[in-house]
């Protein structure tokens, strides 16, 4: 009988639950304060919360009537532990303890980067382990070996500073173009060209593939662009836009292929919020077909923040036989991803 989880993220500004049997995607409701945070141009941690406590018991009941289910249904619960917003991540922590103990039915508090991953098993049937994966999103850049989702994930390399999400809410703020970012930038791209403004790709000179080639660094990226606009008054935002993109997406390809070819490993996830970004998604099926890497990219509602991702991994670590966590514990904000799920 395959396991039927209730997965709940609130690692940011999503109040997310979903509800999955075995690899059966059921429900995925999303409930977004993003409104509610652009005045400010990014992420409010106490806003985030607030609205998390308000959504929480609607989410959890449109998902339960949208999957068909009673609560009672549920062989386990699956919650983000971090990392992340540590105010976000103990409204869900709290919320998934307090219904876990209610049915008295095991609690896997599990790692938000490797739920990223996890997604993919929703829509692929056959294993893709081991995998190189690529995590890029709002607060994560970072490539992962993975040899076993539920027990065995290596980092191989990190942002050093801004995350590739955060440099697309940041440019796209000293443009004012609105936030998020990604999506903004993404869409004034498709008027401009590429190749414009040759902006600086980080960390892609020869001694940094010697000290960190699989490192990431988008804050000189950054700089770049901003003192661009600064000295280019009249510059055209399709221009930017498309350049600035190119240069990320670029350096993001190029160490994720560079990692495949050291390793040996001949597949490739792309996962996290601007793994939906088209050009990301576009260039990265032309270079791995080139490469001979199998590429896989989750559809993009599923690629930012989501239940699904979460009562994913926690339906895989019930199948696999992993022990679930204690019954009470700490939310971690940087929880580091070599620890799939909390015992």
């Amino acid at each position: 009988m395959q396991p039927l989880v209730l997965g709940i993220e609130t690692s940011c500004d999503e109040t997310a639950i979903g509800i999955v049997r075995g690899r059966t995607l059921l429900a995925n409701e999303i409930a977004s304060s993003v409104d509610e945070h652009a005045r400010f141009g990014g992420v409010v941690p106490e806003i985030a919360a607030r609205a998390h406590l308000e959504a929480m018991l609607p989410s959890i009941e449109r998902a339960v009537k949208t999957a068909g289910i009673s609560l009672r249904d549920i062989d386990a619960v699956a919650v983000t532990a971090g990392p992340g917003l540590i105010g976000a991540l103990l409204v869900g922590v709290a919320s998934a303890s307090g219904l876990a103990q209610g049915l008295g039915r095991p609690l896997y508090g599990v790692n938000h980067l490797a739920s990223h991953v996890s997604v993919d098993y929703l829509t692929h049937s056959d294993p893709l382990e081991p995998t190189i994966a690529l995590l890029v999103s709002g607060g994560h850049s970072s490539l992962l070996q993975v040899d076993d989702i539920t027990g065995s994930i290596t980092k191989l390399g990190a942002t050093m500073d801004d995350a590739a999400g955060e440099a697309f809410d940041k440019i796209a703020r000293i443009m004012g173009v609105g936030f998020p970012g990604g999506p903004a930038i993404d869409a004034l791209a498709k008027s401009g060209k590429v190749n414009a403004i040759d902006f600086p790709r980080g960390l892609t000179t020869s001694n940094d593939w010697q000290s960190r080639p699989f490192d990431f660094s988008f804050s000189g990226l950054k700089t770049a662009v901003a003192r661009y606009l600064e000295s280019t008054p009249d510059y055209a935002k399709g221009d930017v836009a498309a350049s600035f993109q190119e240069a990320v997406v670029d350096v993001l390809l190029l160490k994720a292929l560079a990692a495949c070819k050291q390793t040996g490993i001949d597949s490739l996830v792309i996962a996290g919020g601007v793994a939906a970004n088209s050009r990301l998604r576009e260039l990265a099926e032309q270079r791995c077909e080139k490469a001979g890497i199998q590429l896989r990219i989750p559809a993009p509602a599923l690629c930012t923040d989501n239940g699904a991702m979460v009562a994913a991994l926690g339906s895989l670590l019930v199948s696999a036989g992993r022990a679930p966590a204690a019954a009470a514990f700490d939310a971690d904000s940087s929880l580091p991803v070599t620890t799939i799920n909390l015992r």
